[in-house]
């Protein structure tokens, strides 16, 4: 059992029983309620009900926004963010994202029908705690994000989620995370031995309707019956 405190989370049911889970991670300082329309964009009827499940990371200090309170999975304390990550923070966070993906599957949902998947700092908690975690999920999807405590990957990595599907997007002109961050997390597990499926968009630090629907078409493969 985790000691630590629950996520808060916003969830989006469907009228009858879900058959897959998405869960979607928000960036530094938004809230679960941002991806509300990313989600009612997306089409996934072909593999019947699926429930949207949105945490809200807790509040926090934020170094680089000048110690301000905000909701973040961890602190950042350098524009450059391989500088003096936030171990403890990430490891808290990882603990909070496992502890969501046990609620779910206690609640009745496989492992392997659930994808996790985030935004900016929630991508990188989604890779984080994604190839930690000791069940084969249903696939990672990381946006404009990167890959934190990376020395550590090869050795904490679960071998349940070693074929697991990967979704990386990034933005070509982002300029709060950096395409060479994105492009260095999927080198970083090409070199591992996983097959992440890249993508670039001519956009910067948010998400765009080809993204969405390159999304959605990946959704429905990793998730049909």
């Amino acid at each position: 059992m985790s000691t630590h405190t629950a996520l808060s989370t916003l969830e989006l049911n469907p009228a009858t029983a879900p058959g897959a889970t998405l869960i979607v991670l928000h960036g530094l300082g938004a809230d679960g309620a941002d991806f509300v329309p990313m989600f009612d964009a997306l089409d996934l009827a072909a593999i019947g009900p699926v429930r949207c499940v949105m945490p809200r990371a807790p509040e926090r200090p934020v170094t680089i926004n000048g110690g301000h309170r905000m909701r973040a999975w961890y602190d950042i304390s350098h524009a450059d963010l391989q500088r003096r990550e936030d171990e403890a923070g990430l490891r808290e966070s990882i603990a909070q994202v496992h502890a969501l993906l046990d609620r779910e599957i206690a609640r009745g949902m496989p492992a392997h029908r659930i994808v996790l998947s985030g935004f900016s700092q929630g991508c990188a908690m989604t890779l984080l705690a994604g190839l930690r975690y000791p069940q084969r999920l249903g696939g990672l999807a990381g946006l404009s994000g990167y890959l934190p405590l990376a020395e550590s990957t090869a050795a904490e990595a679960q071998a349940a989620n070693r074929d697991t599907p990967i979704f990386l997007a990034h933005g070509t002109r982002d300029p709060v995370v950096a395409l060479s961050r994105g492009q260095a997390a999927q080198a970083h597990l090409q070199a591992l031995g996983y097959r992440p499926e890249w993508h670039e968009y001519p956009m910067e630090h948010s998400l765009c309707m080809e993204e969405v629907q390159d999304l959605n078409a990946w959704l429905l493969r990793v998730l049909a019956r």
